[in-house]
């Protein structure tokens, strides 16, 4: 009789497990409320966390886009500074060749101011002297000749004085040896004579 007492008193029971988990009727643990208000709880709490989640991927986004912006400019500052180095070096070779070439030059003046108009080399000198100024010219490297200008002591080696005639006192009256420029910086001052 255990036997039987003990399967009607599970019928008994179960027809109230049955009501506990009618649809609409709160689960364990859950608070008692209208109907369907879990599933929309369930879905609050999932859109709240996708959110949060796309929150963090335009985060990541930003972040990585503000070092691809400081990856660019420091490298267009890198590119920058390349080609002006190489500029400067590309300056600096030019300049050191000129400083090189230009006693050649000043020897070739001497033997053309020397030389007689009837000297056969005369046209041959010539020619060398007019390549080579022209090379100087196409490396960006001009001659100067202050003849009357202010002395400047950053452009000009004053070699002597004479009495300026005319009141010229400070002003360059006579040029020794041409000067020579890249841009702005000076190969060699001019050599003159300043009037005092």
């Amino acid at each position: 009789m255990d036997d039987i007492d003990r399967t009607i008193t599970e019928q008994e029971e179960a027809p109230t497990d049955a009501a506990e988990t009618t649809p609409g009727a709160p689960a364990p643990g859950e608070s008692p409320g209208a109907g369907g208000e879990p599933a929309v709880a369930d879905g609050a709490a999932e859109v709240e966390g996708d959110l949060d989640e796309l929150v963090k991927v335009a985060q990541q986004r930003d972040e990585y886009l503000a070092l691809a912006q400081r990856t660019h400019a420091d490298f267009e500052n890198y590119r920058k500074r390349v080609a002006r180095d190489a500029a400067i070096a590309q300056e600096r070779g030019a300049a050191s060749l000129a400083k090189e070439l230009l006693p050649a030059l000043d020897n070739l003046d001497r033997a053309l101011e020397a030389a007689q108009e009837d000297d056969p080399l005369l046209e041959g000198v010539k020619l060398v002297r007019t390549e080579i100024a022209a090379a100087l010219a196409r490396a960006g490297i001009q001659a100067f000749s202050p003849l009357g200008e202010e002395f400047d002591p950053n452009l000009h080696e004053a070699v002597a004085t004479v009495a300026a005639p005319n009141g010229g006192a400070g002003s360059v009256v006579e040029v020794y040896q041409d000067g020579y420029r890249l841009g702005e910086s000076i190969i060699r001052p001019a050599r003159v004579v300043v009037g005092a």
